[in-house]
Protein backbone atom coordinates (compact mmCIF):
# COMPACT_ATOMS: atom_id res chain seq x y z
CA UNK A 1 0.00 0.00 0.00
CA UNK A 2 2.82 2.06 0.63
CA UNK A 3 4.23 1.77 -2.99
CA UNK A 4 1.37 2.60 -4.42
CA UNK A 5 1.28 5.97 -2.50
CA UNK A 6 4.42 6.88 -3.82
CA UNK A 7 3.82 6.13 -7.45
CA UNK A 8 0.99 8.51 -7.13
CA UNK A 9 2.59 11.04 -5.17
CA UNK A 10 5.50 10.35 -8.14
CA UNK A 11 3.25 10.63 -11.25
CA UNK A 12 1.04 13.54 -9.39
CA UNK A 13 4.56 15.70 -9.04
CA UNK A 14 5.30 14.85 -12.71
CA UNK A 15 1.98 16.06 -13.85
CA UNK A 16 1.71 18.83 -11.46
CA UNK A 17 5.37 20.48 -13.50
CA UNK A 18 4.51 18.98 -16.55
CA UNK A 19 8.08 17.33 -17.21
CA UNK A 20 8.72 16.65 -20.74
CA UNK A 21 10.92 16.11 -23.75
CA UNK A 22 10.85 17.98 -26.73
CA UNK A 23 12.79 16.52 -30.12
CA UNK A 24 12.72 18.65 -33.01
CA UNK A 25 14.31 17.03 -36.41
CA UNK A 26 14.45 19.92 -39.72
CA UNK A 27 16.37 17.55 -41.33
CA UNK A 28 19.33 20.54 -41.99
CA UNK A 29 22.78 21.27 -41.18
CA UNK A 30 22.86 24.52 -41.71
CA UNK A 31 25.47 26.63 -39.57
CA UNK A 32 22.42 29.91 -39.16
CA UNK A 33 25.76 32.01 -37.28
CA UNK A 34 27.49 31.99 -40.41
CA UNK A 35 24.19 31.35 -43.41
CA UNK A 36 21.53 33.81 -42.94
CA UNK A 37 20.01 34.24 -45.98
CA UNK A 38 18.62 32.57 -49.23
CA UNK A 39 18.48 33.29 -53.08
CA UNK A 40 16.58 31.40 -55.61
CA UNK A 41 15.85 32.75 -59.14
CA UNK A 42 13.36 31.43 -61.25
CA UNK A 43 14.28 28.60 -62.49
CA UNK A 44 12.99 28.61 -66.14
CA UNK A 45 11.00 26.03 -68.32
CA UNK A 46 13.90 25.25 -71.72
CA UNK A 47 12.28 21.78 -72.38
CA UNK A 48 10.89 20.69 -75.95
CA UNK A 49 7.60 19.83 -74.68
CA UNK A 50 5.53 22.22 -72.59
CA UNK A 51 3.51 22.23 -69.67
CA UNK A 52 2.16 25.44 -68.94
CA UNK A 53 1.67 25.26 -65.32
CA UNK A 54 5.01 23.32 -64.51
CA UNK A 55 7.61 26.53 -64.06
CA UNK A 56 5.21 28.45 -61.76
CA UNK A 57 4.46 24.87 -59.62
CA UNK A 58 7.77 23.88 -59.71
CA UNK A 59 9.15 27.46 -58.38
CA UNK A 60 6.76 27.73 -55.62
CA UNK A 61 7.20 24.63 -54.50
CA UNK A 62 11.34 25.35 -54.56
CA UNK A 63 10.66 28.11 -52.73
CA UNK A 64 8.04 26.68 -49.68
CA UNK A 65 10.63 23.81 -49.32
CA UNK A 66 13.11 26.73 -47.58
CA UNK A 67 10.60 28.70 -45.96
CA UNK A 68 8.74 25.62 -44.25
CA UNK A 69 12.13 23.75 -43.26
CA UNK A 70 14.63 26.34 -42.51
CA UNK A 71 15.38 29.63 -40.50
CA UNK A 72 16.64 30.99 -43.75
CA UNK A 73 15.71 34.56 -44.68
CA UNK A 74 14.67 35.24 -48.42
CA UNK A 75 16.33 37.95 -50.37
CA UNK A 76 16.02 38.98 -54.19
CA UNK A 77 19.94 38.18 -54.97
CA UNK A 78 23.44 37.91 -53.66
CA UNK A 79 21.98 35.45 -50.75
CA UNK A 80 24.72 33.63 -48.66
CA UNK A 81 23.03 30.20 -50.38
CA UNK A 82 21.50 31.01 -54.05
CA UNK A 83 19.91 28.71 -56.14
CA UNK A 84 19.41 29.07 -60.01
CA UNK A 85 18.99 26.80 -62.77
CA UNK A 86 16.36 25.63 -65.71
CA UNK A 87 14.17 22.73 -66.14
CA UNK A 88 16.20 21.38 -69.38
CA UNK A 89 13.71 18.29 -69.93
CA UNK A 90 10.16 17.23 -69.74
CA UNK A 91 9.26 14.40 -72.09
CA UNK A 92 7.33 10.95 -72.46
CA UNK A 93 8.50 7.74 -73.79
CA UNK A 94 6.57 4.42 -73.81
CA UNK A 95 7.71 1.53 -71.73
CA UNK A 96 6.07 -1.80 -71.92
CA UNK A 97 4.71 -3.31 -75.58
CA UNK A 98 0.89 -4.88 -75.35
CA UNK A 99 -0.01 -7.64 -77.58
CA UNK A 100 -0.90 -5.54 -80.74
CA UNK A 101 2.37 -3.53 -80.66
CA UNK A 102 0.82 -0.46 -78.87
CA UNK A 103 2.97 0.91 -75.53
CA UNK A 104 1.62 -0.59 -72.42
CA UNK A 105 2.80 1.91 -70.20
CA UNK A 106 3.85 5.37 -70.75
CA UNK A 107 6.81 7.14 -68.79
CA UNK A 108 7.12 11.18 -67.96
CA UNK A 109 10.32 12.55 -67.29
CA UNK A 110 11.57 16.05 -66.05
CA UNK A 111 15.11 16.85 -65.62
CA UNK A 112 16.31 20.36 -63.47
CA UNK A 113 19.55 21.78 -64.11
CA UNK A 114 21.16 23.52 -60.76
CA UNK A 115 23.68 25.50 -59.95
CA UNK A 116 23.76 26.02 -55.87
CA UNK A 117 26.43 28.36 -54.58
CA UNK A 118 27.19 28.37 -51.13
CA UNK A 119 28.60 32.26 -50.54
CA UNK A 120 30.08 31.50 -46.92
CA UNK A 121 31.88 28.36 -48.14
CA UNK A 122 32.42 27.64 -51.71
CA UNK A 123 33.68 23.98 -51.26
CA UNK A 124 29.85 23.30 -51.58
CA UNK A 125 29.35 24.94 -54.73
CA UNK A 126 28.34 22.44 -57.49
CA UNK A 127 26.19 22.12 -60.86
CA UNK A 128 24.12 19.04 -61.25
CA UNK A 129 21.39 17.58 -62.99
CA UNK A 130 18.23 15.86 -61.17
CA UNK A 131 16.12 13.82 -62.70
CA UNK A 132 12.74 12.07 -62.24
CA UNK A 133 9.90 10.34 -63.94
CA UNK A 134 6.60 8.57 -63.45
CA UNK A 135 4.54 6.30 -65.16
CA UNK A 136 1.56 5.94 -66.42
CA UNK A 137 -0.87 3.81 -68.34
CA UNK A 138 -0.47 4.30 -72.24
CA UNK A 139 -4.49 4.36 -72.84
CA UNK A 140 -4.93 7.65 -70.86
CA UNK A 141 -4.38 10.70 -72.18
CA UNK A 142 -1.07 12.82 -70.78
CA UNK A 143 -3.46 15.91 -70.31
CA UNK A 144 -6.11 13.78 -67.96
CA UNK A 145 -3.06 13.03 -65.50
CA UNK A 146 -0.43 15.46 -65.92
CA UNK A 147 -1.18 17.71 -63.43
CA UNK A 148 -0.93 15.24 -60.11
CA UNK A 149 2.26 13.51 -62.60
CA UNK A 150 3.87 17.05 -62.16
CA UNK A 151 2.98 17.40 -58.44
CA UNK A 152 4.32 14.53 -57.55
CA UNK A 153 7.73 15.00 -59.57
CA UNK A 154 7.91 18.38 -58.44
CA UNK A 155 8.02 17.01 -55.06
CA UNK A 156 10.65 14.88 -55.77
CA UNK A 157 13.30 17.03 -57.34
CA UNK A 158 12.71 19.85 -55.13
CA UNK A 159 13.55 16.87 -51.93
CA UNK A 160 16.80 15.84 -54.28
CA UNK A 161 18.16 19.67 -54.20
CA UNK A 162 17.08 20.30 -50.98
CA UNK A 163 18.76 17.36 -49.60
CA UNK A 164 21.98 17.94 -51.75
CA UNK A 165 21.91 21.79 -50.54
CA UNK A 166 21.51 21.79 -46.91
CA UNK A 167 20.52 18.78 -45.69
CA UNK A 168 23.85 16.98 -46.37
CA UNK A 169 23.10 13.28 -46.36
Amino acid sequence: MKNIRVVCLLCLLLVFFDCSVSYKFTGTSINYDKVKTISIRDFTNQADLIYAPLEYKFNETLRNAYIRQTKLRFIPQNGDLHLEGEIVGYDVSSLGVRDNNFAATSKLTMTVRVRYTNNTNHNEDFEQTFSTSETFDSSVMLSSVESDLTDKMTKDLVDMIFNATVANW
